[in-house]
């Protein structure tokens, strides 16, 4: 669970250090005093792309730490997962994670789990298994097909073979596509593979080897310039080795020195250079020596050389490549022979279809009977949350509309219909149901999704916008209940949802040296009765309103 939420220059916060209590806690204030701002702070250590707008204006830099209780590393549960993903991802596991965000005036992030750097993919897995965030306009989603589908199946936990299912989908058409486009174009098909066929052979006649044209470049170098290297060599052994050579004087000076350094010990140093000059002298005369040995004039070989650079050169200028890529062009169009041939025969190509669409269909199968039993299970859980929500007598129902052919999402598409009241018959969702009705169904999902979740902190960002009275209760006593299991945090404007918290924070704005800033104010039992009571009568509070937040508040 979370424990403690570090902030500094971020927004409109200058520095806040928050420590979090589990259970169910709410975050309330007046509209614009910065409630959102936090669970967004949250969000960006947590992997949120963020930018320089974040960033506390005449400040460097946003910094954002999370510290999370994530229990023993051996422990199984949520804990247990998020200490298995540091573990698989090469991270030190320990009863406390550290996740840290900075991003600076430039606009440039960077990430850090348990102080060592990491990527924003990362920083968003493992903030998967540690929160899950529902913002104030998730309802809104409802209205479209394909976020049906997708939380429907998150919820039932077919988010991994729904993956599956996409992706032998995409193989599957692949090979269908080009099943077709084969057929169609028989004659063209064949003038490329000829073409081809006749481009392979040649290179593979060429016979490139990457290794051995480094070596042929170097023995031409050398047999191109065996005069110059000769000459050379000749001239520098006639100034180590012929008399008055270098060598000869070497060996006089030491001579010379080698008797006067028994009386002057100073003369030691240079006398022991003049040595070793003499015999690094000597070893270069021999080696030079060696080479002249070995070097001789081969035209025969020099003009093989020759030719075969040339043939090289003249393969890469047609392919248009550099030499070096010679060997990866003559793969790339073996590769691309190996498929022509095999589009040039129906019959294999139509069975590596049919065993792709074979594929499919397994997954698509189990997909299917998963989400067949989904279905009836979050129908029912919703119907009976609906009864709780001022809703008596409407039902929800997850649609499975087959389909007649394969899609990427599936053999069935998925509907959410609702029937809001008694005798109603059930409709699309989109269509049916008004503004207030859609936050109470998207509420009901959002909350029955959670509690069939992992993540042991949920965080609810005004969910219950449009909805109020009677149910505005009964949403607070769901989120209460969730709090049993989790720890639960809900920025809310019903004081009848703050009253059932266990916990709460006053979110205001206050004016400093000219700037505005947000602060966080814990609220004991007689600060909560004022902020209750704030909620729910405004700017004038009255002995009335007070004595009604006690009894909301159960005081």
């Amino acid at each position: 669970m979370l424990r403690r939420l570090f902030v500094r220059d971020f927004v409109i916060v200058d520095s806040l250090e928050l420590d979090f209590d589990g259970g169910f806690g709410t975050l309330t204030g007046e509209t614009g005093a910065g409630k959102s701002i936090l669970i967004d702070a949250l969000s960006l250590a947590l992997g949120e792309r963020g930018d320089a707008a974040l960033v506390r204006s005449g400040r460097e830099r946003a910094e954002i730490a999370a510290e999370f209780d994530i229990g023993d590393p051996g422990k199984v549960g949520a804990g247990g997962t998020a200490n298995a993903w540091l573990l698989a991802n090469d991270y030190a596991a320990d009863d406390t994670l550290l996740l840290r965000r900075v991003v600076d005036a430039g606009g440039r992030s960077r990430a850090y789990i348990n102080g060592l750097p990491t990527t924003l993919g990362q920083l968003r897995e493992i903030g998967e298994l540690l929160v899950d965030i529902h913002g104030q306009h998730a309802h809104l989603s409802l209205l479209k097909p394909d976020s049906q589908r997708r939380l429907f199946d998150a919820q039932a936990g077919l988010s991994d073979i729904a993956r599956q299912v996409a992706a032998r989908h995409h193989d599957w058409r692949a090979l269908h596509e080009a099943r077709l486009q084969a057929a169609g174009d028989v004659e063209a098909a064949r003038r490329e593979r000829d073409l081809i066929e006749w481009q392979v052979k040649e290179l593979a006649a060429l016979a490139f080897d990457p290794a051995q044209w480094a070596e042929d470049n170097a023995e031409h170098r050398r047999l191109s310039h065996a005069v110059s290297l000769i000459e050379g060599v000749e001239a520098a052994l006639a100034l180590l080795e012929e008399s008055g050579a270098a060598t000869e004087l070497v060996d006089q000076a030491v001579a010379k020195i080698g008797h006067l350094v028994d009386h002057d010990a100073a003369l030691r140093e240079p006398a022991e250079l003049l040595d070793g000059a003499r015999i690094q002298l000597s070893e270069a005369a021999h080696a030079l020596s060696r080479y002249r040995e070995r070097l001789e004039l081969d035209p025969a070989r020099l003009s093989d050389l020759e030719a075969r650079i040339e043939a090289v050169m003249a393969a890469a200028r047609k392919h248009r490549v550099a030499p070096e890529e010679l060997a990866d062009t003559l793969a790339a169009l073996q590769a691309r022979l190996d498929e022509l041939q095999a589009a040039a025969d129906p019959e294999a190509l139509a069975a590596k279809e049919a065993a792709a669409l074979a594929h499919y269909r397994e997954a698509a199968a189990k997909l299917s009977k998963g989400r067949s039993k989904a279905a009836k299970e979050l129908g029912k859980a919703v119907t009976d949350a609906m009864q709780q929500l001022a809703m008596a007598g409407g039902r929800f129902e997850v649609a499975l509309e087959p389909q007649n052919t394969p899609a990427a999402f599936g053999m069935e598409s998925i509907e959410f219909r609702v029937a809001a009241n008694v005798g109603q018959p059930l409709r699309p969702l989109a269509k049916t149901a008004s503004g207030g009705e859609l936050s109470r169904i998207g509420l009901a999902i959002q909350v029955i999704a959670s509690a069939a979740g992992e993540a042991p902190t949920l965080i609810f960002d005004e969910v219950d916008v449009g909805i109020g009275g009677g149910v505005a209760e009964i949403v607070g006593r769901l989120l209460k209940q969730l709090g049993r299991d989790r720890q639960v945090l809900c920025v809310t404007h019903l004081p009848q949802v703050a009253a059932q918290a266990d916990w709460q924070w006053s979110i205001a704005k206050e004016t400093q040296a000219g700037m505005t800033l947000s602060q966080v104010t814990p609220l004991d039992a007689a600060g909560r009765i004022d902020e209750i009571a704030r909620m729910l009568g405004g700017v004038k509070i009255t002995g009335t309103t007070r004595q009604h937040a006690r009894e909301m508040l159960g005081l």
